[in-house]
């Protein structure tokens, strides 16, 4: 596959995924603003955090108010990861290969794209129904792409993307909780310490999940145990690595064998250490330590997975000689 190819469907997904992610952060903090104080800015500020990109709100929105948070992760131009420019940026990828994704996976992102930018009715609905259409589009755009796509090396690096993005979301939004959230001791176990961490599995898509898969209560324990440590929930840190160390697996297995290399290892020693690790182990090191080691060699995987199979090797001196086409004019 040309590494071009596989960059924008890597790109695709991480960019759909991303949007989606934030489209229901923003939607689960409209419903948790109802039980805070008018104009409060606890259930949103976090959101900014759970990004990364507090630096570059502060720059543009020092008052740092809820509408302005909604505009920033929604539809600000100079933010590159709004939904908005998320969507533009997926669907900028998937022109450049339209000869390789099917016409069902192009039309959706498509008619997402040109819903976001150009449909004024779009823009005056209310904004939880603003968001639940962009979310809703933006699964669709996965079914599409489970339903049309051949299993092959251009599904696996979709579905790379996707897994890791879906991994650091998972982890961001949790460790902005447990650790920049933690209320003191006296509210924990408080009518809004549940509220939050009901928000935060509704987040993340698993509050129903988890509800049939927890007999005991919403307790911060169960919850960090459930996003990170759970083996079959489609969003938990450990199923997310389960299939981006399968993913990697085949598209290995299609060039030639040999020793495994730092890729190999790196998505080896992560799924492993996330797979036989209790989750009071991990509460008794310090979960946002945890979390944040997580987060680091996250972005080791995506540069190695970026310099081995996104960027276009460079000629060595012996092949540009032997190659008119490499000889500078």
């Amino acid at each position: 596959m040309l590494s071009r190819v596989a960059d924008s469907l890597y790109w695709i997904n991480r960019n759909v995924e991303r949007a989606e992610n934030i489209s229901r952060f923003v939607e689960v903090s409209e419903a948790m603003a109802l039980d805070c104080p008018p104009g409060s800015a606890e259930p949103w500020l976090p959101l900014i955090d759970a990004c990364g990109d507090r630096d570059l709100f502060d720059t543009f929105y020092p008052q740092a108010t809820p509408e302005d948070v909604v505009r920033f992760l929604v539809r600000e131009p100079k933010n590159p990861s709004c939904i908005v420019n998320c969507i533009a940026i997926a669907r900028e990828n998937a022109r450049q290969i339209r000869e390789v994704i099917t016409t069902e996976m192009w039309e959706q992102i498509n008619d997402l794209h040109w819903t976001l930018q150009e449909s004024d009715a779009f823009w005056q609905l209310q904004p939880q129904e603003q968001l639940r259409e962009i979310r809703r589009a933006c699964q669709l755009f996965y079914g599409v792409t489970d339903a049309t796509l051949s299993r092959d090396l251009s599904w696996q690096f979709s579905r790379l993307g996707r897994l890791i993005e879906r991994a650091d979301k998972t982890t961001r939004i949790l460790d902005v909780k447990y650790f920049l959230l933690l209320p003191s001791p006296e509210e924990v176990g408080g009518v809004l310490d549940e509220l939050q961490w009901i928000s935060l599995l509704r987040t993340a898509g698993a509050y129903q999940m988890f509800r049939q898969a927890q007999q005991q209560g919403i307790t911060p324990r169960a919850v960090a145990a459930f996003l990170l440590l759970d083996p079959i929930f489609p969003r938990s840190v450990r199923y997310c690595l389960e299939g981006i160390s399968k993913a990697l697996g085949v598209i290995r297995s299609s060039a030639v064998p040999g020793p495994p290399d730092d890729l190999e290892c790196l998505s080896g020693l992560m799924l492993a250490s996330w797979s036989f690790v209790r989750i009071d182990d991990l509460i008794g090191q310090g979960l946002h330590e945890a979390i944040d080691h997580f987060q680091s060699d996250l972005n080791r995987l995506h540069g190695l997975i970026h310099d081995r199979y996104f960027v276009m090797p460079t000629p060595s001196p012996s092949e540009s000689s032997s190659n008119p086409a490499c000889v500078p004019a």
